[in-house]
């Protein structure tokens, strides 16, 4: 039996299958135009379908279908959201993962004494929903992550989420349970029950069944956030495993056995099955390095660096003042200096920096009883330069392995089987 991951990320939305944790085949379409201050749901799930008659189509093509699905997991962007009715009908528009704006909100939240978990600022996703709730014109039924509407439109049943796409609005997965205190500041009708992440919930409602050709006996999962579903695409579910992602930002993710929240630095943890997923992210990465160099300079450069040679030089490579994690410091500036006069120094300099940030980010979750990584799986663009990944060996004291697949659809589709 197959199965199928969605992932409704910020460009669009993509599809995995596979067979025996191995992607068979893939699909993907572009989000539809949307008027950013009247975001429709809607469109979301409109995209949806048409990525799941491509993907049947592919399927067609090697001579499989959609009927051999078992199972499917739907992630989406952390935080993005919307308030429906009875009939999965949006009656709000739906606020983003980066939306804020929510000052009001967010001062009634910090009146409670909320979970380390819970983002208490402007763009805090507990304040974005009780927005949501000034800005619907209709009595709503249902409070929906991203995740959630897809897979309420897939089932015909809404008031179901997972306790990583409800962390953050509140939801304790500890206890597994909605605070108390949430009753005087949201709706708590409005909230729904929470199950663990790959969890059943329901077979596909018929009409989609007979719409893309689903049996009547594929079950529909709970889901995952994006970012959480591109870790189970990089790395096995397995104690003291790691992932760094070197993008525009380094963000690392450590699966520890026992629970590790540090909001003063920026680390909090999600719950997968009987482990605790802690990640946090810095501002360094990929984007300071391409605001000095090229694509092609950074490939060339990088070939002449002699690894086995530090430069002697303390960089902390950022675009602006300012870091999250492994310090927690808004005013915090970049370090770039002295210059070295060639090039090759300069990049292997901020390598270096950006090696010590990321080594000193494992280090701080071990500080907290959680252990540190036995491997470390490197995803994202930086994980093609191979003296950025010598140089991190050495800071980190371990072999790197590069994650095979990366795409946040694999990563829900494996969730199906955990």
């Amino acid at each position: 039996m197959l199965t199928l991951g969605i992932d409704i990320g910020t460009s669009g939305v993509r599809t995995a299958v596979l067979e025996s944790e191995e992607p068979v085949s893939e699909a993907r379409a572009p989000h539809l135009t949307q008027d950013p201050d009247n975001i429709d749901a809607e469109k979301w799930w409109k995209t949806v379908r048409q990525c799941l008659t491509m993907q049947g189509q592919a399927l067609r093509a090697l001579g499989r279908d959609l009927s051999e699905i078992s199972g499917i997991a739907v992630d989406g962007t952390s935080g993005t959201m919307v308030l429906t009715n009875e009939d999965l009908r949006p009656v709000s528009p739906a606020l983003m993962y980066n939306s804020k704006g929510f000052e009001a909100e967010a001062a009634l939240i910090a009146d409670h004494l909320c979970g380390p978990h819970i983002t208490k600022g402007a763009n805090s996703a507990l304040a974005r929903a009780m927005r949501l709730k000034k800005l619907s014109p209709f009595e709503p039924s249902h409070l929906m992550h991203q995740a959630d509407f897809i897979a309420a439109k897939l089932t015909g049943v809404a008031g179901r989420s997972d306790y990583n796409n409800a962390l953050k609005t509140g939801f304790d997965p500890g206890l597994k349970k909605w605070p108390d205190w949430i009753e005087h500041i949201f709706d708590p009708a409005l909230l729904p029950i929470v199950y663990s992440p790959g969890e059943q919930l329901d077979a596909v409602a018929p009409d989609i069944a007979r719409e893309f050709g689903f049996s009547s006996q594929t079950m529909v999962h709970a889901g995952t956030t994006d970012s959480i579903a591109a870790f189970l695409a990089s790395a096995p579910l397995k104690s003291r495993v790691a992932v760094t992602s070197l993008g525009s930002t380094i963000a690392v993710k450590y699966l520890s056995p026992i629970r590790v929240d540090a909001p003063e630095i920026g680390l909090y943890s999600h719950r997968l099955r009987d482990l605790w997923l802690a990640g946090g992210a810095s501002n360094s990465g990929g984007a300071v390095l391409k605001a000095h160099f090229s694509d092609d300079q950074l490939q060339t450069l990088s070939q002449a660096i002699d690894p086995a040679q530090s430069t002697g030089l303390d960089f902390y490579p950022l675009l602006d003042a300012g870091e999250r994690f492994p310090v927690n410091n808004p005013d915090l500036a970049p370090r770039l200096e002295p210059r070295p006069q060639d090039d090759v120094t300069f990049l292997q300099a901020m390598l270096e920096g950006m090696a010590r940030i990321e080594a000193t980010c494992y280090r701080k979750i071990e500080a907290l009883g959680a252990g540190y990584p036995e491997t470390v799986y490197t995803a994202g663009g930086g994980s093609a330069n191979s003296a950025w990944t010598e140089i991190r060996s050495r800071a980190l004291g371990l072999e790197i392995a590069v994650s095979e697949h990366t795409e946040a659809s694999i990563g829900a589709a494996r969730l199906v089987t955990l």
